[in-house]
């Protein structure tokens, strides 16, 4: 197992492990425009555009095959994180989140929540910060952790 710093070679799986397992989690608890909209945030143009941005994206590899996927937005918040439904309960997630805590710009790192991971992010050590947004055809439940 390993963790490591995204290449631009590695976008096309990191959408493919993307797709997976938003299709088999999160999608189907969507309408079409969320599902759309999501396809499109993943596609491997907008991750390119993404990764010369402030956002640090990391693999999470096992035996050489990236497994998962964490995009950090400006040192304060997991804007996507996604594990290959093939590896998901295996503590890739968490192994992810604790990879990107000494990175953290401030005392607060968020994180908008599809509705099918909050327990997985409350397992995290996240809690839920306000109520249930939509936001083109994406639901998520804002979330919080607070570092010490």
């Amino acid at each position: 197992m390993s963790i490591r710093k995204i290449e631009p070679e590695d976008l096309a799986r990191v959408r493919s492990i993307c797709l997976d397992a938003f299709m088999k989690s999160v999608a189907p608890t969507l309408t079409d425009e969320g599902v759309e909209t999501f396809k499109n945030i993943a596609s491997v143009e907008n991750f390119t555009k993404r990764l010369d941005a402030d956002n640090e994206m990391l693999a999470y590899e096992e035996k050489g095959e990236v497994v998962g996927f964490m995009e950090f937005k400006e040192g304060r918040h997991i804007a996507m994180l996604f594990v290959s439904p093939n590896a998901q309960k295996k503590g890739v997630g968490g192994s992810l989140v604790s990879a990107v805590l000494p990175k953290a710009r401030g005392d607060i790192l968020t994180v908008s929540a599809s509705l099918t991971s909050v327990s997985a992010y409350l397992n995290y050590g996240f809690t839920c910060t306000g109520d249930v947004g939509v936001s083109a055809g994406l639901e998520y439940q804002p979330m919080e952790m607070v570092l010490n």
